[in-house]
């Protein structure tokens, strides 16, 4: 799927993150769009709900975009996506990471006349880990345009110093509201936005300190993207910050991650979770 060179790495420093096309093929891409409907109708595949569920076929407004939180649990399309070994690698090498496991993935659909995402940093989402970091891998499953609500970018964001958690993620009447008073305390004045604008099948690999968000969807086309969050493989719970989902899968007297819940997809040394390919396979 992925295969770094010199470039994309040195770019990814430079701008906190970086374009690479042809991750998936055009039958991963429908086969992926055909899961949308039925996941956000629940429909899942495995029987299991995912950890998040934030808009749902019939109970929520047609203007809202749609997100589920891990849905390799619920579909194995879906995780054959997010769990692939390349992803894993790529984002481990890009943040000299020892290997990289899945922290939680999005699943995204925002359809003509959807709402905005705010502007945000991963990371102010993070302190229920150690390290507290994230590389994210969000793959596009349609052409994306400006105009389409494209995932954008903050270039050179990834050096400001991580914010707390925006105000209002979903929906908000100003997506830029936490953006530029984060630019003025870093120092920054006119903050370079970048839409990105690539065919499907195509990755934007970004560093968790990188602010972005989408705007308003206002073309004809849906915008669908399956998205990866990476953490380190040797990552931790924290001993004592909360995240109110996830530290549900917190071992008592333990911060050790369990690999049944946030597997290991890729690590130098060879590793790779054992179940995750029968998993992947159907038969487990």
């Amino acid at each position: 799927m992925i295969r770094l060179s010199q470039q994309h790495i040195d770019a990814f420093d430079r701008d906190g993150f970086v374009i690479i096309h042809d991750v998936l093929t055009p039958q991963q891409v429908e086969a992926a769009r055909a899961r949308f409907e039925p996941m956000f109708s629940g429909k899942f595949e495995t029987g299991l709900y995912p950890d998040e569920w934030n808009w749902r076929m019939g109970r929520d407004r047609e203007d809202l975009t749609r997100q589920i939180c891990n849905g390799w649990k619920s579909d194995r399309t879906i995780a054959s996506i997010v769990l692939d070994r390349d992803v894993g690698e790529a984002c481990a090498r890009l943040r000299r990471w020892p290997g990289a496991r899945i922290g939680q993935d999005n699943v995204i659909w925002k359809p003509p006349g959807t709402k905005p995402l705010g502007f945000h940093q991963d990371d102010s989402y993070n302190k229920w880990i150690v390290p507290g970091e994230m590389n994210t891998c969000w793959i596009t499953l349609d052409d994306t345009k400006a105009y389409q609500g494209t995932i954008e970018y903050v270039r050179g964001s990834h050096r400001w110093p991580v914010a707390p958690p925006i105000r209002q993620f979903h929906a908000p009447d100003d997506p830029l509201a936490d953006l530029y008073p984060a630019a003025e305390a870093a120092g920054v004045k006119d903050p370079e936005i970048v839409p990105i604008e690539i065919p499907a099948g195509s990755c934007v690999i970004h560093h968790g300190q990188t602010w972005h968000g989408s705007r308003d969807n206002r073309g004809t086309n849906p915008r669908r993207s399956v998205i990866a969050h990476c953490i380190s493989s040797a990552a931790t719970f924290h001993p004592s910050h909360i995240s109110y989902i996830y530290s549900r899968y917190r071992k008592r007297n333990s911060t050790e991650m369990d690999e049944s819940f946030f597997p290991i997809t890729w690590r130098e040394d060879g590793y790779r979770t054992p179940w995750l390919d029968s998993y992947l396979a159907g038969s487990i």
